[in-house]
């Protein structure tokens, strides 16, 4: 069994979920999620179908996120994996009804920060064990972190 470390990309101004889900409707389905949910989200999501004809598929309201959504598929490919690139949301007002499609299985990640997946290779498919998602801890927050994380979020609207 091969290793690999896969950089994903994600495009200026975008945020990233990876997740593993099951079914051809996948990609469908997830588009539904995204503009019900946040109906003028920029978006691409790119599923790699892991029988059949083993295609990536891909629906998407972007030509750049599509491009890229396809780019990270491709460079992870590992079957039932699936690619949600978005602008104009954040992972947080949509991640709870990603979570609840009926396809997805799981979520590895959810970001804007420089991200790896971890993907094993077993010479029959591909498989991403977890992912490596942005840096290592420096410390812990002194009161005068948690007094920035507390103006931040509420500058952003998420905290009154």
């Amino acid at each position: 069994m091969e290793f690999h470390s896969v950089r994903l990309d994600i495009p200026q101004g975008a945020n990233l979920i990876l997740g593993q889900a099951h079914f051809i409707k996948t990609a469908e389905d997830i588009y539904e999620v995204i503009v019900n949910t946040v109906p003028g989200a920029k978006f691409a999501v790119a599923f790699c179908e892991a029988s059949g004809p083993s295609l990536i598929r891909v629906e998407a309201n972007d030509d750049e996120l599509r491009r890229s959504a396809i780019s990270n598929a491709e460079a992870i490919g590992a079957g039932h994996v699936f690619v949600l690139l978005i602008r104009e949301a954040y992972p947080i007002n949509i991640l709870g009804r990603v979570r609840d499609c009926f396809e997805v299985c799981s979520i590895f990640c959810a970001t804007a920060n420089a991200v790896e997946a971890i993907v094993a290779d077993s010479g029959h498919g591909r498989g991403v064990l977890g992912v490596i998602d942005g840096n290592s801890p420096n410390g812990v927050e002194t009161a005068e972190h948690a007094a920035q994380r507390h103006e931040f979020v509420r500058k952003i609207g998420y905290k009154l």
